[in-house]
């Protein structure tokens, strides 16, 4: 595995996981997002750790300018081109009910933005081979009580995923789609009812080994495939009168 991997949202823990299982594979990264402190100082760790080359980008997804920029950037440098995009915000559902001014936020940050910049790296990807890896959520395979508009949001990427994969399959290159359960981030952080909680580290790894087996979609753990495949298959009639 060769070329270049642009990390999107690279302050995230999960971020931070993945791009240390990648300089372990000695592999360049850009590493983009708001945080240029954090992000130096992962930098600074993956630079002295691993001897690999790490670039900094100024990246917000609400901001197109940097979206063009960096696809400006990339298609200077050579070698196969790689995206894995961990840009998410999630504001709690209540704070959503009392003040609906989030959901234009929530949107740009998980699929607009998401859509805006892998849309210009696209076609460098089609010439020049790499992979997309694209991180959903199991919030999105149902709309819940409990987060529906972030689900919504993850519902919509994940179809986007499912599009870029297919346009990208034809010219050699791939998208994984990852859906992780709860994770132990900043993000998640005191919610409430959290249960079978993963660490950063432990989806870092799930999904390395989906690249490098070219798998199309995951769940991370893997026993999340199987408790959203009975929360999908409960009748709605009865999904709609429960609180989960």
């Amino acid at each position: 595995m060769s070329g270049s991997w642009i990390v999107l949202g690279a302050s995230s823990a999960m971020a931070r996981a993945f791009a240390r299982e990648a300089a372990r594979r000695g592999l360049r990264l850009v590493l983009c997002g708001r945080d240029m402190e954090d992000m130096e100082a992962t930098a600074a760790d993956l630079r002295i750790r691993h001897g690999v080359e790490v670039e900094l980008f100024r990246f917000d997804a609400r901001d197109a300018e940097t979206h063009r920029e960096l696809a400006r950037r990339a298609a200077a440098w050579e070698g196969p081109l790689s995206v894995a995009v961990f840009i998410a915000s999630m504001p709690p559902q209540e704070e959503i009910d009392e003040d609906p001014e989030l959901i234009a936020g929530m949107i740009a940050d998980g699929y607009g933005g998401v859509l805006s910049v892998l849309h210009r790296l696209a076609p460098l990807i089609e010439r020049r081979g790499g992979t997309v890896l694209g991180i959903g959520s199991v919030a999105g395979d149902r709309g819940r009580l409990g987060n529906y508009v972030y689900g919504s949001v993850k519902a919509g990427m994940h179809t986007y995923l499912a599009g870029l994969r297919n346009r990208l399959g034809r010219a050699g290159a791939h998208v994984v789609t990852v859906k992780p359960g709860f994770v132990d981030t900043a993000m998640t952080w005191g919610l409430p009812g959290l249960f079978l909680v993963a660490s950063p580290e432990d989806v870092a790894r799930d999904c390395w080994r989906a690249i490098e087996k070219r798998r199309n979609v995951i769940y991370t753990p893997w026993f999340w495939r199987w408790i959203m495949l009975i929360i999908r298959m409960i009748p709605e009639a009865i999904f709609k009168r429960l609180s989960i």
